[in-house]
């Protein structure tokens, strides 16, 4: 590492944010996910954002949306007028697009008609399904009965879960059919695409009023947790950064705080601060918020 890294590397260690992590708790819960590295946690830092912007963004871009709650808090808030959610995750996908083609009231029906035993899970995920809102169903099943809501390979059921209860620990009917029935107020202004979110952030590049919420799996510098976590962990984090700085308008990217990714944000002329947040396990933790203008963070 040259002196100049060294210099811009302890400037940010100075510059880190001194406020408490933000209990997720006080958020409300938009998603029908449980996601491993979902960003309920920033969903207050993303208000502010969008708040002080002068003229307000039109459009919400969200490149790897995994379980989407920034993007459906942006648009229940009405802090904009629609997003465009990627996903390349065929699982992931198939929930989405079934919520946007009106299947959510049946989605919801079959939450709440569903008797869960581990029985039940396994001989519902054994079957063959053709039809989308089926599969939809099983995707909704795997997250909420499998460790951590992982989908990537591997992933086994909940053991003990909350007050051991096991497989049912996290599974709420009522709660999740509602939030399936509130997604149904606002799917018309959701565009959702299982497609390559960099290839979409350069259809949206040029227009002034977009802006773009990016979460890319973190597996610069040879991190594994994307790669445990998610199916399509591989990505050019280069090229992430070259279009980056083609977007016309703004963006804040969440990112691992490893050096690699601040090399790349320095070598591309963005600015960075570290935001604690807390885990899966409750420990706290720093991660690198990536923008062009991040001065209003220091206010």
């Amino acid at each position: 590492m040259n002196l100049r890294q060294t210099k811009l590397f302890s400037e940010l260690d100075e510059a880190r944010e001194i406020h408490r992590p933000v209990n997720v708790a006080s958020v409300p819960q938009r998603s029908i996910f449980r996601y491993p590295g979902g960003k309920t946690w920033f969903v207050p830092t993303f208000r502010r954002w969008i708040n002080l912007m002068n003229p307000k963004p039109r459009i919400l871009i969200e490149p790897f949306a995994g379980g989407g709650i920034i993007s459906l808090t942006a648009l229940f808030e009405n802090l904009v007028e629609n997003a465009v959610m990627l996903e390349l995750d065929e699982e992931i996908a198939v929930v989405w697009e079934s919520i946007v083609n009106g299947e959510a009231e049946w989605l919801a029906n079959r939450i709440l008609t569903f008797d869960l035993t581990r029985e039940t899970v396994i001989a519902e995920l054994n079957k063959t399904s053709a039809a989308q809102r089926e599969k939809a169903f099983k995707t909704i099943l795997k997250n909420r009965t499998l460790h951590g809501g992982i989908l990537a390979e591997g992933s086994g059921f909940i053991k003990h879960g909350e007050n051991g209860k096991g497989i049912r620990s996290r599974w709420y009917p009522e709660t999740l059919a509602k939030r399936l029935l509130n997604l149904n107020n606002i799917s018309d202004r959701i565009d959702f695409r299982c497609a390559d979110g960099l290839e979409v952030m350069k259809e949206f590049s040029a227009i002034k009023d977009a802006i773009f919420f990016i979460d890319p799996p973190y597996t610069a510098g040879g991190k594994k947790a994307g790669k445990r976590l998610y199916k399509h962990s591989l990505i050019d984090h280069e090229r992430l950064f070259r279009t980056c700085e083609s977007l016309k308008g703004d963006f804040l990217m969440t990112y691992d705080n490893a050096d690699e990714v601040k090399e790349l944000a320095q070598a591309h002329g963005f600015e960075m601060r570290l935001i604690p947040m807390t885990n899966t396990h409750h420990a706290a933790m720093e991660e690198l918020v990536i923008g062009k203008n991040l001065s209003w963070m220091d206010r």
